[in-house]
């Protein structure tokens, strides 16, 4: 075999193992039926484990004077399946969500006094979770970043990577907190606080419906 032959034969080996490497960190993420999610589908984020560790995700106020609810928070109840969510892909993709995968969040529905329902990171002390964009929230900074999920534990987490870090590269897991206002959505951005855990229901699966 020539040298060259030889040499580009490697080269394919190597990029076929590190794509396998790839797929293999990489995992389908499917709703609690077991089937793949994907882009526009319709979803609850509910606790893998009924009881105690509350609800679905809803929107409140950010504080008590505030007029119009662009918080996320947990519903307390665990008969409460909350607002439905959707995820989209940026860009060009093959339709499969994986862990990992760069997403947009938002809500299948929003208030009329806010302009869109995407998730995003709300600056402050500590950053929270939030819908809109700079116009929704004009006194505060919308963190730059991207959102994606990962395995943990009995179901997922969301994880956001923010655009510029200390060190650069650093993601942080999106926490909840209890708060005067109720439990809300956070990043804390420490290796402290406990994840946000959920599982994904299917918001057509009848049988999750007929719960509440």
């Amino acid at each position: 075999m020539k040298p060259s032959l030889l040499t580009f034969s490697f080269l394919l080996l190597f990029v076929f193992s590190l794509a396998f490497s790839t797929l293999v960190d990489e995992q389908v993420v499917v709703d609690t039926n077991g089937n793949p999610i994907f882009p526009g589908g319709r979803y609850y984020l509910m606790p893998p484990i009924f009881g105690a560790a509350g609800g679905g995700v809803k929107l409140g106020h950010d504080t008590e004077s505030s007029t119009c609810p662009v918080a996320v928070f947990q519903d307390y109840s665990e008969v409460v399946n909350g607002l439905q969510v959707k995820f989209i892909i940026p860009g060009i993709s093959p339709g499969i969500i994986f862990t990992g995968t760069t997403l947009n969040i938002s809500f299948v529905e929003k208030p009329q006094c806010v302009e869109s329902s995407i998730w995003a990171i709300v600056a402050g002390w500590p950053a929270w979770i939030g819908i809109g964009g700079d116009e929704d929230h004009q006194e505060s900074e919308i963190l730059t970043g991207k959102f994606n999920i990962q395995k943990h534990g009995l179901g997922y987490k969301f994880v956001f990577c923010p655009t510029y870090t200390i060190p650069p590269g650093s993601c942080y897991d999106i926490v909840k907190i209890d708060d005067v206002n109720g439990r809300r959505l956070i990043l804390p951005m420490d290796d402290v606080s406990a994840p946000f855990e959920f599982v994904l229901f299917d918001a057509g699966d009848a049988t999750r419906n007929s719960v509440v």
